[in-house]
């Protein structure tokens, strides 16, 4: 193909990708009128960088960081117009910086993820926007300890720590398509107010949840369809300490924790109740708009976000599908408020204070990649020769966890994408199982994985080779020296 050629494909090829498909999928795409309108060809403008990061979400904002302290001149890539994704958005705790040591006396407690992570903790602590890495006093058999984070300084602060590191942050910003040559993506195109723009450079990190560059990259994927989405909800004029005397006043009290909140230590900062003994006209109501009555925050006032789900019929990457899910969950969120006014002291005057922009998922598409995360290798605590991180936290706690309060390793291959030559993949998009998933898709895994993607790509570019001729000595040396924690 003449270079010519090859740039007249790879522009259209972005053009289809933004319309959601490309040329080679184009037939496969629902097109009831028949027709089809081919945009003409046009150059963009080129931008040159060695390291492309799509999406500034949960692992995004850490492998972009990442690169850019390796020296790499690094580009983040986010439609929206922040960072911090799916710890933002979702309002959750972070699972889990520790091993789940409290659940098997005389095991030792360790922090298992620190690094860059670790790092965003410590901003965090400085602007009162943490919890602190408190313990869990109830429900230890789920997690040890709870981080719960102010999702609006997180914002905040991963922004100004992206800018501190030299990364070139684009949000408000679309991923539209792959520039490929062969197996190797050459560049990405992206479309914002701006104008549409190609983003060249030697190595890619998809860390956009759906796996989008993956797929326009031509990966190989699956869409299980597997979880529930959800909306989650902040809701302020409330009171923690009137929760937590509502759930013990009916002897449902699951988990709690303490830590800091408001500027006082020692705060419930997390609470969550057995749906099996709060009132029937609760727990019935509850359940029809799928809330769970967990709940953290580090505000007096505020419950930091409060779940609501709803299961698709199909994968979240159908857009039709979600634009009645969006709706739906809406709808869920105002009675979920209505729900607590009605029923939990203290919450006689509810609002919702924080939505998401869009809806959250736990799994769009599933990208192949050179390995796969096994339920075994999780609960048995299985150990890599390529391992990049250790993590400990599982989801589905206390039918599954990882053997004797230890960790398991996740291995490079794990984040390698098959059949592209240098791209790798963070987040929620890797793994299989369902059931290893539900641990390796955890927000804290999320981001040790980011570390080490963004550091990978970072050397790939250096030493400009492909992620697999990427020696794992450098890689695990490297990570060392940056904090990543591994077990002896």
């Amino acid at each position: 193909m003449h270079r010519r050629d090859f740039h007249k494909h790879s522009i259209l090829l972005g053009i289809g990708a933004l319309t959601g498909c490309s040329e080679a999928n184009m037939t496969k795409t629902s097109n009831p009128l028949g027709k089809y309108y081919k945009e003409p060809a046009k150059k963009l403008p080129v931008r040159k960088f060695d390291v492309v990061v799509a999406g500034a979400g949960t692992a995004g904002v850490v492998a972009a960081l990442a690169a850019a302290r390796q020296g790499a001149k690094t580009v983040l890539i986010e439609a929206k117009g922040y960072p911090g994704g799916t710890v933002t958005e979702g309002g959750t705790a972070l699972h889990s910086f520790y091993n789940l040591w409290k659940a098997f006396p005389g095991v030792k407690k360790r922090q298992v993820v620190r690094g860059i992570p670790q790092e965003i903790i410590d901003r965090l602590a400085k602007v009162g926007g943490v919890s602190g890495h408190a313990e869990m006093s109830k429900g230890y058999d789920f997690d040890s300890v709870c981080t719960a984070i102010d999702t609006e300084i997180y914002k905040l602060v991963t922004f100004e720590m992206l800018v501190e590191a030299g990364v070139f942050v684009c949000v408000n910003t679309l991923l539209a398509g792959a520039i490929m040559d062969g197996s190797r993506i050459k560049g990405v195109i992206a479309e914002s107010r701006s104008g549409r723009e190609a983003f060249y450079a030697k190595s890619f990190v998809d860390c956009t949840a759906y796996g989008d560059l993956a797929a326009y990259a031509g990966a190989k994927y699956t869409e299980p369809n597997d979880y529930a989405v959800c909306n989650s909800i902040g809701v302020a004029n409330v009171s923690m300490d009137k929760y937590y005397e509502f759930l013990k006043s009916h002897d449902a009290i699951y988990q709690q924790a303490e830590g800091r909140r408001s500027g006082k230590d020692g705060q419930f900062v997390r609470l969550q109740g057995r749906n099996v003994n709060l009132p029937e006209g609760f727990r019935r109501q509850a359940g029809r708009i799928g809330m769970s009555t967990v709940t953290t925050t580090v505000h007096d006032n505020y419950f930091m976000f409060i779940k609501l789900n709803l299961k698709m019929p199909v994968s979240p990457t159908n857009r039709d599908e979600v634009a009645k899910a969006e709706l739906e969950l809406r709808k869920r969120q105002l009675k979920a408020v209505e729900l607590f006014r009605e029923y939990v002291p203290g919450c006689e005057k509810a609002f919702i204070a924080r939505t998401s922009p869009s809806l959250n998922i736990r799994r769009g598409r599933l990208i192949t990649c050179d390995y796969d995360i096994s339920h075994e290798d999780v609960i048995e605590g299985r150990h890599f020769d390529d391992e990049i991180m250790v993590y400990g936290f599982h989801d589905s706690a206390p039918r599954y966890q990882v053997k004797n309060g230890g960790t398991y390793g996740i291995p490079y291959r794990a984040l390698r994408v098959a059949g592209i030559e240098n791209l790798l993949a963070a987040g929620m998009m890797i793994t299989s199982d369902h059931r290893a998933h539900m641990s390796t898709r955890n927000t804290v895994s999320c981001m040790g994985q980011g570390q080490a993607t963004g550091t990978a790509a970072a050397l790939c570019a250096a030493k400009n080779c492909r992620t697999r001729e990427l020696r794992y000595a450098d890689l695990r040396n490297t990570l060392v020296r940056n904090n990543v924690y591994f077990e002896s």
